[in-house]
């Protein structure tokens, strides 16, 4: 029950209300009530399951970053050995190519060497056998370069 007063202050409506209206009012409130309470609870679980998720796929992409990481570190080790390899077997290549010039230098000296040393056994053969050996001696120079041999001989005469 209640009186209310039109804006004007003429005019008095009385109302009366019924147990069951009021009764009704209340059960509207509650529902209301209910149903603010059922919202913020939804907002809280809806909340709580974002953070999880959210925390799942953290965790997650952690773990797919520290995968990845350690199969680049596998990666750059294995280029790594492939490159210290690589280099090995050069380096090993040039040694042996290098031994191998060093060994066919070697050799054509020596046989330009031995040419030259026959044709000294054949000059002083035919030196020995001619009439006058006692009058005039032989002195020879060699000279060894990169290249060839070179060999002077002169008579001399005493």
């Amino acid at each position: 029950m209640g009186i209310r007063f039109c804006t004007h202050g003429n005019l008095i409506v009385i109302v009366i209300e019924d147990e069951e209206v009021i009764e009704l009012k209340k059960r509207k409130k509650q529902k209301l009530k209910k149903s603010l309470e059922t919202k913020a609870a939804t907002e809280i679980q809806a909340w709580w399951r974002g953070t999880l998720v959210r925390r799942t796929l953290l965790h997650a992409a952690l773990r797919a970053w520290i995968i990845q990481r350690w199969w680049r570190q596998t990666l750059e080790s294995l280029l790594q050995k492939k490159r210290r390899e690589a280099l090995v077997t050069y380096a090993n290549t040039v040694r042996a190519v290098v031994k191998i010039q060093s060994l066919v230098r070697m050799w054509r000296i020596h046989w330009r060497y031995c040419q030259v040393l026959n044709a000294i056994r054949v000059i002083q053969c035919h030196w020995e056998c001619h009439n006058c050996y006692t009058c005039a001696l032989l002195r020879g120079h060699c000279v060894v370069t990169a290249t060839h041999l070179q060999f002077h001989i002169e008579i001399i005469n005493s």
